[in-house]
């Protein structure tokens, strides 16, 4: 394939005239036959920052406070894997439980609506 060097000078010309006139660099490369990667390297590279040019302005305490929220939902996502995993070992400790006593988990469950986890009667409200 053959290379193409494009002077300074045309490459600014291409690129004043996106900005400029208010055509999207993609009908700028194709008017002048200009590979389209090469037209949005030229205007990051050369243009006023109209198209493609990202600029991210951060004060000092956001990237701190950027990389302390990621730690913490690190943590928080931990304590929601670890109470997944609690909580399929008590349907699961239930489920067995059940089997023993020879009654199904949501006749149990039943049973128990109302009354505290701890096996204590509830108190009496007069």
């Amino acid at each position: 394939m053959k290379t193409i060097r494009y002077s300074r000078g045309f490459k600014i010309q291409l690129v004043r005239e996106a900005e400029e006139e208010g055509m999207c660099p993609w009908r700028v490369s194709r008017k002048y036959r200009v590979s389209p990667s090469s037209m949005m390297r030229w205007v990051r590279e050369l243009g006023s920052g109209k198209h493609g040019k990202v600029i991210r302005v951060q004060r000092a305490g956001e990237v701190n406070e950027v990389s302390r929220l990621r730690r913490e939902l690190r943590s928080v996502k931990e304590a929601l894997a670890d109470a997944h995993v609690a909580l399929a070992v008590e349907k699961a400790y239930v489920a067995l439980a059940c089997e023993q006593m020879g009654q199904s988990p949501e006749a149990w469950r039943k049973k128990q609506d109302g009354r505290p986890r701890n096996g204590q009667p509830k108190p009496n409200r007069s």
